[in-house]
């Protein structure tokens, strides 16, 4: 990914910190810009431990879960754009859609990650996949002349579900993260809401990590981030 630009769309603000930080600290590290948005904060749904705090407010929660994405994101090298669309539900509105239109063709992103359109425990995640498959292809007008401003079409992957086989995940790419697991572990300390998830995203790198030593045969990977392909790639030859 040298030197390409990265945009990662979650429907909560630390989606991308457990599925795709790994990922986003290679990319940036090898010199490319990244962008990390987040449709909502996950301010009702997705911050169990500040709601466990007395007198807490949604405001506040709002707040503090910014404060937290914008360390995670500074964590591995990404700027944090955030929507606050509201999630419990996250609803893909028309000008949800526009904006993140507006943002992909300003910034021309060569690679779109976002969740997979199936996640039977989560309302918010099929919803997000939406907005972000309906502004890529209004962004690069389905590929074809357009009377709307384009940019180029992006490479469309998902990245890994919490539950990936009830959710029709099959990865069809590792991102090898050894060399910046430090920085995926910054990112998900920074996560305080969540902290429950750290240890089981730590695991979950380990299992991909293995499961890429056995297609590469490569030993020196230990840690790994899984995606699926939704359009194919192009190749020069095999």
């Amino acid at each position: 990914m040298s030197g390409r630009r990265l945009l990662v769309v979650g429907a909560h603000s630390a989606d991308f910190v457990w599925r795709a930080s790994g990922a986003i600290a290679k990319n940036t590290a090898a010199g490319g810009e990244s962008v990390v948005v987040a449709l909502s904060y996950g301010e009702r749904g997705e911050s169990g431990e500040l709601w466990k705090e007395e007198g807490q407010t949604e405001e506040n929660v709002k707040a503090v879960r910014h404060k937290e994405a914008e360390a995670a994101a500074a964590a591995v090298g990404a700027e944090l754009v955030a929507l606050d669309l509201g999630d419990y539900p996250l609803r893909a509105e028309p000008d949800a859609v526009d904006r993140l239109a507006g943002l992909m063709r300003d910034f021309a992103p060569d690679v779109v990650l976002t969740h997979p359109d199936k996640d039977p425990f989560n309302p918010d995640h099929p919803v997000a996949h939406t907005v972000a498959a309906q502004a890529r292809l209004l962004t690069s007008g389905a590929g074809v002349e357009s009377g709307f401003r384009t940019v180029p079409p992006t490479e469309f992957l998902v990245f890994e579900p919490h539950q990936p086989e009830l959710c029709g995940f099959v990865p069809t790419v590792f991102v090898d993260i050894t060399s910046v697991m430090d920085r995926k572990e910054e990112a998900m300390s920074a996560m305080a809401a969540q902290s429950y998830l750290r240890e089981y995203y730590t695991e979950r790198a380990g299992h991909r990590g293995n499961h890429a030593r056995k297609v590469t045969g490569d030993k020196t990977i230990r840690q790994a981030e899984a995606f699926q392909r939704l359009v194919p790639n192009v190749v020069e030859a095999l």
